[in-house]
């Protein structure tokens, strides 16, 4: 063995040794990356075909976020919620103007802006609904992902998710994804929200049928119920849209978001909604100690400028067209199905092809990462700033390892 390839060696030892195994990841050590492209400590350069679920839209190592955070963090970093900064309130303007929601409330991780999200829809539905305290009741969807707190894993349906840590919370209600009459079935009179994501990311890239978010948004009217959408993955460009329920010409009541918040530099993430919905936080109810920090501030307005000055969400709407026909024309007998929006695509193999971890590696020794999900999909996210050349290059290396 070389010098490189012992030490990727012993690091995945040492990572083995004292890390807890609770990830499965491909046995690539990356050290470097910058764009499209990640370089592990062989030295060998990979494309991205994940973007740290869908973090990095922005590409790896974005030289102008890269220069807010270093700026930043040479003058303040953290002050609590229990003073004010200069770099909040304007991140603040910056996500309502561009979202077209009133308020945002700042958070961390994608699971804690879930979190927040859920008190919102709960203390709502007590404080303007009328509910009867401790009897709301939340709508979800089966085949969900929305973190792993306990919270959120009791509306899973993921065996691995929910994995004996019960009791869970109750006040969720299950129902198909993608079916509107079991959602409708499902809403009583202590409904207080629909809760789901426009796209089941984690699930395997699963698009509901057309006319399902139009449907949330009439059954939310209806029934006087909040429609809440989890974008925290599909939101900020991956489909070709600002956020997935534009597809569909609808507006929820509240959005979660995070992830390429921060174009993959730090964690930020955020719970969008109107005034309706979010003047039920008051002083002292909810909050976290690095939630809005400067720093945090500071680097998701670079990765929203970002975003809107390079247009990278009008590119990826033109290169998912050219992406999805691209997949679409492979010739191979392994592909059960193929759904595609966007930058995103669930390519789902037939059983007897023997499970999709076995053809990312495949595609690692071609210098393509990407990673399976629920046993038999190969997830498709690269990074926002690929090129039409190298999405080519991509489905070239996927359809050859298909037809191996």
């Amino acid at each position: 063995m070389t010098a490189t390839a012992t030490r990727a060696a012993d690091l995945i030892e040492q990572e083995n040794r004292f890390g807890a195994h609770n990830y499965h990841p491909l046995d690539v050590v990356c050290t470097k990356g910058e764009g499209v492209w990640l370089t592990d400590v062989e030295g060998r350069r990979y494309m991205d075909f994940l973007a740290a679920y869908s973090a990095v839209n922005q590409g790896h190592n974005h030289p102008r976020i890269a220069e807010a955070m270093i700026a930043q963090v040479r003058t303040l970093a953290l002050t609590s919620r229990a003073f004010r900064n200069d770099q909040f309130p304007p991140l603040l303007e910056k996500l309502c103007r561009l979202t077209g929601f009133d308020k945002a409330l700042l958070m961390n991780s994608g699971a804690e802006a879930v979190e927040t999200a859920i008190k919102a829809m709960r203390k709502w539905a007590y404080d303007k609904k009328g509910i009867e305290y401790g009897k709301a009741e939340i709508v979800v969807a089966d085949g969900n992902f929305h973190g792993r707190t306990t919270t959120i894993v009791g509306f899973s349906t993921d065996p691995d998710s929910t994995s004996r840590f019960g009791p869970f919370t109750p006040g969720f209600r299950i129902v198909p994804y993608g079916d509107l009459q079991a959602v409708e079935a499902a809403i009583g009179p202590n409904t207080a929200a629909l809760f789901m994501e426009p796209i089941q990311g984690e699930g395997g890239v699963v698009i509901p049928p057309a006319g399902f978010l139009k449907g949330l948004r009439a059954l939310a009217d209806k029934h006087e119920i909040l429609l809440v959408l989890d974008e925290i993955q599909s939101g900020l460009g991956r489909t070709g849209k600002l956020f997935a329920f534009e597809h569909e010409g609808i507006r929820p009541d509240g959005v979660t978001i995070g992830k390429a918040l921060s174009g993959g530099f730090y964690p930020v993430s955020a719970f969008l909604a109107n005034d309706a919905v979010m003047d039920v936080f008051t002083p002292g109810i909810h909050g976290s100690t690095y939630g809005g920090n400067p720093l945090a501030c500071a680097v998701a307005r670079a990765a929203l400028e970002v975003l809107v000055d390079e247009k990278l969400v009008e590119r990826t709407a033109e290169l998912g067209a050219h992406l999805k026909a691209r997949l679409g024309s492979m010739k191979t007998d392994k592909v059960k199905e193929i759904r595609c929006i966007g930058l995103w695509a669930g390519v789902e193999l037939r059983p007897e092809a023997g499970g999709a971890r076995k053809f990312c590696y495949a595609l690692k020794e071609r210098g393509m990462l990407c990673k399976d999900t629920h046993v038999n999909t190969i997830r498709l996210a690269p990074p926002l700033v690929i090129t039409k050349e190298q999405v080519d290059w991509a489905v070239d290396q996927l359809e050859a390892v298909l037809q191996g």
